[in-house]
């Protein structure tokens, strides 16, 4: 009799013990599998129409990769507000659009993007001479944009190859003067392009290449009475002065000692090299360039603090 009882005994626990195996088997065959970009994507009916494009383009297997990649992924109803039929666009325009949206390289979550604004360098290459180009991110608390006015709504969709960050609206490549406008610190700079004489904005927007040193609003405000006081005419020859046309000239073409012929011709500035780089304007004023290489689709800004004036007002 004790020999059946625990003949019976060891047979419940053995029951007992394929039905946790059998669980766990059961728990492991519903748990989620990781995924790629690409898979994510395909997945999810919001990105069918951002699925067909990449389609298009042979970019999938691009995104299917070992990346990482940081992708800013828009909705069906983010191209659709974006009002153009896509058919009506190239597949070269489409493939830079798409990698527009692209951070190659890098995996990069909501939580390692730096309060306050950062540029980023994308994975199109339509910059003049191949340049690939920038994008501006900025971070208010856990609200992100993107050039200006783009909206992160979800983040940090967790892929096997990187990281996908739904936005808004379909991010659009920007020229130097779309980059200005996007950008706060910028404001002064893009209400005097459009007070002055020469339609400077629209030159701008022009096929370039141009390379800009572009002062900040503190560098304007730092002056405002100066700038008060000049005419139309004299704005336009300030602003041009701080352009340079037929060229994208990047940081690593400038040299120490370098004289710079501008729109504002023939006035010149000097570049100087050391700790920092600096401009000496032809009345021996210095500005220091506090940014570089933000790549626009036809030309570069370099960011100054402070605005130079030419010598012949």
């Amino acid at each position: 009799m004790k020999k059946n009882f625990l003949m019976y005994n060891f047979a419940i626990l053995m029951a007992v013990s394929f039905l946790f195996v059998a669980c766990n088997n059961d728990d492991d065959d519903t748990q989620p599998q990781p995924q790629s970009i690409v898979e994510i994507a395909a997945a999810d009916a919001q990105f069918s129409t951002l699925v067909d494009a990449l389609t298009r383009v042979n970019l999938v297997s691009v995104l299917e990769g070992a990346g990482p990649f940081t992708v800013f992924a828009p909705t069906n109803a983010a191209f659709e507000a974006l009002g153009v039929d896509l058919s009506t666009i190239s597949d070269e325009d489409l493939t830079e659009i798409l990698l527009y949206h692209v951070l190659g390289g890098a995996e990069i979550t909501s939580g390692q993007i730096a309060e306050g604004q950062t540029y980023v360098t994308t994975a199109a290459t339509t910059g003049p001479n191949d340049n690939q180009l920038s994008m501006l991110i900025e971070k208010a608390g856990t609200a992100v944009t993107i050039n200006g006015d783009i909206s992160v709504s979800t983040p940090d969709v967790d892929a096997t190859n990187g990281v996908i960050h739904i936005v808004n609206k379909v991010i659009m490549p920007l020229d130097v003067v779309g980059h200005a406008a996007a950008n706060s610190a910028f404001t002064s700079l893009v209400g005097a392009l459009g007070a002055a004489d020469g339609d400077l904005v629209n030159v701008l927007k022009g096929d370039g290449p141009f390379t800009v040193f572009a002062p900040v609003d503190d560098a304007f405000a730092a002056i405002q009475s100066t700038v008060d006081g000049l005419t139309t005419e004299q704005l336009a020859k300030v602003l041009t002065y701080h352009v340079v046309a037929g060229a994208n000239v990047r940081s690593t073409d400038l040299t120490n000692g370098q004289v710079v012929s501008t729109v504002n011709t023939p006035t010149t500035f000097t570049v100087n090299l050391g700790n920092e780089v600096t401009i000496t304007d032809a009345n021996g004023d210095e500005s220091t360039v506090v940014l570089t290489d933000v790549q626009a689709t036809n030309g570069v800004i370099h960011v100054l603090n402070k605005v130079i004036i030419p010598n012949n007002l």
